[in-house]
């Protein structure tokens, strides 16, 4: 069966995927750049500002906010130590109280959840409802990524501030996991951990135990 040939930027089915986080990626990421065949200029360098809502007791359900939408991908599998995630709902502000109750509480597995008495909330009422649990966090994350393909792989270099601390993070994603092996090796990402940006979140504000090593 022919690979699927991934186009930055477009949708494809499910990835897997390699990401870490430190300080210091120049290296690799110099290799990153060097290796890259052409990618769309919209890609070249990209910002944003999203709010990530982790939770004490769930690594599983991965749940951020932009632009007033919420988007919430759940893990499915790991191959060779690479994540694959899929989309586990999308919805947007004013958000339906069914919707809360029965998709976007549950993903954070934790007790203890408001009781909800409307037909609808604002984003800002959802914050404060988070805000108020002790097991859960909203998280601001700045991110200014850079583009680039290797092997066939979607990569980015991108500098990161969580609630303000600022951290790097340089990943691979493909549908074929042999192609982002090649890049991690291309690239000198040999032996460094991969951790998702849940998990990131989570050792940044203390959630969890855990040090970056770059």
């Amino acid at each position: 069966m022919a690979k699927e040939e991934l186009k930055i930027g477009e949708i494809s089915k499910p990835r897997f995927e390699y990401r870490t986080f430190g300080q210091d990626f120049e290296d690799q990421a110099y290799l990153m750049s060097r290796y890259s065949a052409p990618v769309p200029q919209k890609v070249w360098e990209r910002h944003s500002d999203e709010i990530y809502i982790v939770s004490r007791t769930n690594d599983v359900n991965n749940t951020k906010i932009r632009d007033g939408k919420m988007d919430i991908k759940t893990f499915v599998q790991a191959v060779d130590g690479l994540e694959q995630w899929n989309p586990l709902m999308k919805g947007e502000f004013p958000i339906k109280k069914e919707v809360l109750e029965n998709e976007v509480f549950p993903a954070f597995k934790v007790e203890g959840l408001p009781k909800l008495d409307k037909a609808e909330y604002s984003y800002d009422e959802f914050i404060g409802m988070i805000k108020a649990h002790p097991d859960l966090a909203a998280v601001k994350v700045h991110k200014e990524r850079f583009g680039y393909m290797v092997n066939n792989t979607i990569c980015e270099v991108g500098n990161i501030l969580i609630n303000g601390a600022a951290i790097v993070t340089i990943n691979s994603e493909s549908t074929e996991v042999e192609d982002i092996k090649k890049t991690i090796k291309d690239c000198g990402l040999e032996g460094m951990e991969n951790i998702n940006y849940l998990q990131a979140i989570k050792r940044v504000i203390g959630m969890s135990d855990g040090d970056f090593v770059s």
